[in-house]
């Protein structure tokens, strides 16, 4: 491993500790006095993390306390808490039981108590009770379908908030009369409330119109029951709720600009609101970084590091494996092809990218010749979404494990 290699993943670790919610949460709770029956629920991929925040500012005042995260994001007991572990990004039987313990754990409390909802990334999959009528089975072929398709995370949820129980401001009306203070680690771009984790606690600013005109778009069938469904509305008004929001991916950029500085770089970022399909995305930083080599970036020059956060779709056409940040980083490995002291990451926040135990994917100016010399067809792989297999053989995978918070991506183009 080279020199720009191991800054890069110095700016990657520093980026995430400085995102990491345990500081946020403490921020959100610091100055807050509960004087009442405190109730904590925690959903989403940094569940674990924020409910244990929670637990050492508020300790023994929390009456009970439910986390939902991800397989594999729970890092061990927190006392006075039950934890459960589900789907994701497809939910799953243990996604309905999590649902259903939290709404068993706030049915019925007096106006006098207190939810605490920890919300983070990921909750659409992991936090579910579908609406009546419908099948986990339902959810599943939707969600399924959605995935495929290349919706973006707000057209995913606008569907998703239709078919819930818990969704669309819907948990929250449970909780009534009780007062919710809902503390969100946003993962959606422009930190929309009603889209985060789709929005259970935040009155739903999205329409059964649009839901349907999104089913339209992407030519989705789905049956009779999923469809009257879509046709009802959400909550719109919700008069029992504070929301904060702790971290973003802002702040995950603004992190990574910070740590690129300190190692001697010009940090520039150039958007933290990044949509559109991964391999676009990969071409399009493949481009920046000629541009800075040219000299046509904004006066940039190495060493620079140009920053963007965002969050890409990945269109399935083939049967391989592999997730958006992967792909991302395997596309843009041909517009940088030969240069040198040039590197392209790109990184999900929460450690984990699609249905992988990757985090994200790296290539520089060698990583095109060395994918021929193993007689593997850059362009096939690519075609099959096979980004994993390709970037694992030649040493380009990001492995970081799952981090404990979830703030969407972040890419980098490094020029040295």
């Amino acid at each position: 491993m080279n020199q720009i290699h191991e800054e890069a993943y110095m700016i990657m670790k520093e980026s995430i500790q400085n995102v990491l919610p345990e500081k946020a949460v403490e921020k959100a709770l610091g100055n807050k006095t509960f004087t009442v029956e405190i109730f904590v629920i925690s959903i989403g991929k940094a569940a674990w993390t924020m409910a244990k925040a929670a637990k050492n500012i508020l300790g023994s005042s929390i009456k009970k306390g439910i986390v939902v995260t991800k397989y594999e994001h729970s890092q061990g007991e927190i006392e006075g808490f039950e934890i459960i572990e589900a789907g994701h990004p497809v939910p799953d039987e243990n996604s309905v039981h999590g649902a259903i313990r939290a709404i068993e754990a706030v049915k019925g409390l007096s106006k006098e108590a207190q939810v605490i909802f920890l919300v983070s990334g990921g909750g659409s999959a992991l936090f579910e009770k579908p609406a009546e009528g419908l099948t986990l089975e339902d959810i599943k072929k939707v969600t399924g379908d959605l995935l495929k398709s290349g919706a973006n995370i707000v057209e995913m949820n606008t569907i998703r908030k239709h078919l819930s129980d818990v969704k669309g401001g819907k948990f929250a009306s449970l909780c009534a009369p009780a007062k919710v203070y809902s503390i969100v680690l946003s993962d959606v771009i422009g930190d929309r409330l009603d889209s985060i984790a789709s929005g259970p606690a935040y009155p739903d600013s999205s329409t059964a119109e649009e839901a349907l005109s999104i089913i339209k778009k992407y030519n989705l069938q789905f049956n009779a029951s999923v469809m009257k469904a879509l046709s009802k509305e959400t909550p719109k008004v919700l008069d029992n709720v504070d929301t904060v929001i702790t971290g973003s991916v802002s702040e995950l950029c603004r992190a990574a600009a910070e740590s690129a500085k300190k190692l001697g770089y010009t940090p520039y970022i150039l958007s933290s609101t990044l949509e559109c399909e991964a391999k676009e995305a990969g071409r399009f930083l493949s481009s920046m970084a000629r541009e800075v080599r040219n000299g046509n970036m904004f006066g940039l020059k190495a060493p620079c590091a140009v920053i963007v956060g965002g969050e890409t779709t990945v269109k399935i056409q083939g049967n391989g494996l592999g997730g958006r940040n992967q792909e991302l980083a395997l596309t843009a490995a041909q517009g940088i092809a030969g240069m040198k002291d040039t590197l392209i990451f790109s990184l999900g926040s929460d450690g984990t990218d699609g249905p992988t135990d990757a985090a994200g994917g790296m290539v520089d100016g060698n990583t095109l010749d060395k994918l021929k010399e193993l007689g593997m067809d850059y362009e096939g792989i690519l075609a099959n979404n096979d980004s994993y297999h390709g970037l694992k053989a030649v040493g380009g995978l990001i492995m970081t494990g799952a981090t404990g918070t979830n703030v969407n991506d972040v890419m980098v183009v490094l020029s040295k």
